[in-house]
């Protein structure tokens, strides 16, 4: 049977295994397109089309929330000052070709109009939307899909490791442009979670790379000209370093630094990332959406972010009112009181947020450090073993998470289809006798203050890098299992951090350690197996080098046998064609994941907040939001408007 998602009638309808669900979109348009009143004078000087011109031959309708919107305003909210760009990402950027619905049940068409998936979940047809523009009002067609495929993701100087999003056992995707609206993907073995993929944050490389604009900075389009571009340009040293300071194949800071670059999301960059104090968007004038009515969205005119280091003064300006709405480092118990009791002077209120990674702090060794000594001892099971054994995680939550959370590994939550108790409950009794027995018989010998030696008679001393992100206090943390780690003879040295910094660290593998969240707690386990396994590269960069070997066997680094034949179980699950295969799989893989133990969780997380201001409207209550599921999609910011405009 033929997968297959269309639009029909008033609704987008999604068929998958047979089963027939309704979705969000529809084709009943009004006869005429609105747009917002900002763009007026423009359309009147001839600066811009009229809008029903720049709108795509049938845009995508969204249905409203609570009511249809009114146009103006400016959406205001916060990121941290360094290494906080994702949460642009996650706001402005997460338009893709097919999307997950508000309540994260079904997958429907986006910028694509349509897709087939064929019987063996080998090929995936897309149908782009006739007549759909850039933010520039150049044309977007197959062509700019292509140009990702042929010269991105298949040009080894652009992309030396494949995202695996776009491989099915280590071969990459053949894309083919079948007309200038019809593209197909094609897998050599079958891949039934590629849709589900495309789905979430990570299937965003098809659509960010405008031909029109980024070939002037490529090779094989320019090679003439990019020698003055370069020398023009002192930051970069090549045309491959031009081209990476353009785009950003993982929506890193130079995504955000570049008010040039052309694209298909909801706004435009104005302010960039560069900037000391904001960054700041303004709406797309050819966005490709609109509400019932024939309204252009987004409503909202524009969005800032004041770039703040220290969460603290986020929340006290959320009591102040500074800020429409915010979720990110702020909505956790540390601060909930003091959110609570401002919410009158801040004008704002609480909504419910979904957010249930599969743990809230986590302790990561880089298994694949350059140190070879560091490194045995790293990837030493019975080292992770111990050294989980020898941490407090009750203490952890009832001092730093006031008594909100449970002690857990990394796994998904409880009651779900892919609950796995072993996974969940192993090693976490707090017993540092048996972390000492068992350090005792890796490394025996101990200094004159009781710190354990490697084998070459040096201390071992673990460097962990420590970002104070998500709002997860993770300083504390840390500081608390550096005494549970000195308690066994471990030497654990704490090197505080911004993001900018781990993230510059993560990517050239010069890390030792650190402590983040992991995600994998719901059903998007199935799609991003990063916390199971050495996967994608973004934020979890525990093997990154087996990372890239998954990605692409000639990049990286070839994995043990265990950690092959865990990778191996994860091919399985991506072939599985139907659901019930699919649940078979991934309960296999979970098994071997806990058998190889790669990471140290402490504490399973409770449900989250969000503080949205009293005046905004379309804001779901309930808010779907984990790992790649990207806040506040499904439930988009284009939608906001504030009812006192």
């Amino acid at each position: 049977m033929t997968y297959q998602a269309v639009f029909r009638g008033a609704a987008v309808t999604t068929m998958v295994a047979g089963f027939i669900t309704a979705g969000l979109g529809s084709t009943a348009l009004a006869s005429d397109y609105n747009q917002a009143p900002m763009l007026d004078p423009l359309v009147e000087s001839g600066e811009l089309p009229p809008v029903g011109e720049r709108l795509p031959d049938n845009p995508f309708v969204e249905t409203m929330i609570d009511d249809i919107g009114k146009y103006g305003g400016t959406l205001r909210t916060t990121i941290l000052a360094n290494g906080d760009h994702y949460n642009m990402t996650r706001t402005t950027a997460n338009e893709l070709l097919v999307r997950w619905d508000p309540t994260w049940s079904e997958i429907v068409p986006s910028i694509a109009e349509s897709f087939t998936v064929s019987d063996d979940a080998t090929t995936y047809t897309f149908t782009l939307r006739d007549g759909m523009k850039w933010s520039d009002g150049a044309p977007f067609t197959v062509d700019d899909i292509m140009f990702w495929y042929e010269d991105v993701f298949m040009n080894e100087d652009l992309t030396p490791a494949r995202n695996p999003v776009f491989t099915a056992g280590g071969e990459p995707v053949i894309v083919t442009k079948l007309n200038d609206n019809t593209v197909e993907f094609k897998f050599s073995q079958p891949y039934g979670l590629f849709v589900q993929q495309l789905a979430y944050g990570q299937g965003h490389l098809p659509v960010i790379y405008p031909k029109h604009y980024l070939s002037q900075f490529h090779e094989k389009y320019n090679a003439e000209g990019l020698p003055a571009l370069i020398e023009a340009d002192p930051s970069v040293g090549d045309w491959v370093s031009l081209f990476n300071s353009k785009v950003s194949l993982t929506f890193q800071p130079p995504f955000w630094l570049n008010t040039e670059l052309p694209t298909i999301n909801p706004w435009v960059l104005t302010v960039p990332y560069a900037d000391g104090e904001r960054v700041a968007v303004e709406r797309n004038p050819y966005y490709w959406k609109v509400d019932p009515e024939g309204n252009q969205l987004p409503y909202v005119d524009g969005m800032t972010w004041a770039k703040i280091d220290d969460p603290e003064l986020m929340a006290l300006r959320m009591t102040a009112g500074d800020f429409d709405f915010a979720f990110r480092h702020i909505n956790n118990p540390t601060y909930r009181s003091v959110l609570f009791d401002g919410q009158d002077t801040g004008n704002f209120r609480f909504v419910d947020v979904k957010d249930l990674p599969a743990n809230d702090a986590v302790v990561l060794l880089n298994l694949n450090i350059e140190d070879p000594v560091k490194r045995e001892i790293f990837q030493n099971k019975d080292f992770r073993i111990a050294l989980s054994h020898a941490i407090n995680r009750q203490e952890i939550i009832d001092l730093v998470y006031v008594g909100q959370g449970t002690p857990a590994q990394v796994a998904v939550h409880p009651g779900h289809e892919l609950y796995n108790e072993r996974l969940a409950t192993q090693y976490i009794e707090y017993d540092p006798d048996l972390a000492n027995q068992m350090l005792d018989a890796i490394l025996p010998e101990k200094d004159a203050e009781g710190f354990r030696l490697d084998k070459n008679g040096d201390r071992l001393t673990i460097n962990f890098m420590v970002a104070d992100v998500f709002g997860n206090s993770y300083p504390d943390v840390m500081q608390l299992v550096q005494q549970y780690a000195r308690d066994v003879g471990v030497d654990i040295q704490i090197r505080t951090t911004d993001r900018a910094r781990l993230n510059t660290m993560w990517y050239a593998n010069e890390h030792e350690a650190y402590i983040w969240n992991c995600v994998g707690g719901l059903s998007e386990a199935y799609a991003d197996v990063r916390c199971y396994m050495p996967f994608q590269k973004a934020d979890l960069f525990y093997g990154i080098r087996w990372a890239e070997w998954f990605g692409d066997p000639n990049a990286g680094e070839e994995p043990p046998e265990e950690i092959r034949e865990l990778m191996a179980a994860y091919n399985d699950v991506t072939r599985a064609a139907t659901d019930e295969a699919r649940l078979a799989e991934m309960k296999e893989f979970l098994e071997l994941s806990a058998d190889n133990f790669l990471t140290i969780g402490i504490s399973r997380p409770e449900p989250k907040y969000k503080m949205v201001s009293r005046d905004l409207r379309n804001v779901m209550d309930g808010i779907p939001i984990t790992g790649n599921l990207w806040h506040p999609a499904p439930t988009l910011t284009q939608w906001y408007f504030d009812r006192d405009n």
